[in-house]
């Protein structure tokens, strides 16, 4: 069984540039690394629905916060099967967000430190109620806010399909998720958590993660 390894942060913190590097070094070491990012747009009906209201769209959806959190939550339930598939191929499952992103905007949102109601209310329903696997560690790619919003607008700029929609527009929730995504890091939540920032070096960060699989 391989190790399940999540990249979290804000939207535009560079957690795809982080993956591409860190996946380099891990398969020139000759591990067998897998990945997959959540939401999976495009590929997943409660995925491209929560997209939708974040766009306008769907009525008064994405009003509520218990709402969105159930569609993304559902939209990793759906791929349990094919994520057990990939950790029971694989030495490491690299996945781009998954629970505690649920966590950190919502909790943001509502103004909620990581302990409050709506973090607590996420992981009941997605590890417990959903059965999905607890990481073996979470990793918080800590970038300062100013520059994964620019990172984010100038990526909606060049690119339609990847336009900001409203949670990437709220400066303040941005704000406020990053406070509790360091948060979740300090008290453990649900599994080791380690800090990524933006002038460390991937490949140390690769090689932590292969003496996770040679433990």
């Amino acid at each position: 069984m391989g190790a399940l390894v999540v990249l979290e942060g804000l939207d535009g913190a560079g957690k795809r540039t982080l993956t591409e590097a860190v996946l380099s070094v891990l398969r020139a070491r000759g591990l067998r690394v897998a990945t997959l990012a959540f939401p999976r747009y495009g590929r997943s009906v409660h995925a491209d629905l929560a997209a939708e209201a974040l766009r306008g769209q769907r009525g008064d959806l994405a009003a509520s916060v218990n709402a969105m959190a159930l569609l993304f939550a559902l939209d990793r339930a759906d791929a349990r099967d094919e994520l057990s598939k990939l950790l029971a191929d694989n030495d490491i499952v690299l996945l781009d967000r998954y629970v505690a992103s649920n966590a950190a905007y919502n909790a943001a949102r509502l103004h909620q430190p990581a302990t409050g109601e709506i973090a607590a209310w996420v992981a009941e329903l997605e590890f417990g109620r959903f059965g999905l696997p607890v990481p073996d560690v979470q990793i918080y790619l800590d970038v300062p806010v100013d520059v994964a919003e620019e990172r984010a607008r100038l990526r909606g700029e060049s690119d339609a399909t990847r336009a900001l929609d409203a949670y990437e527009e709220d400066g303040g929730l941005q704000r406020r998720t990053g406070e509790v995504y360091r948060e979740l890091a300090e008290t453990g939540w649900h599994g080791p958590w380690w800090v990524h920032r933006s002038g460390d070096d991937p490949a140390t960060l690769a090689a932590r993660m292969a003496e996770i699989v040679a433990g």
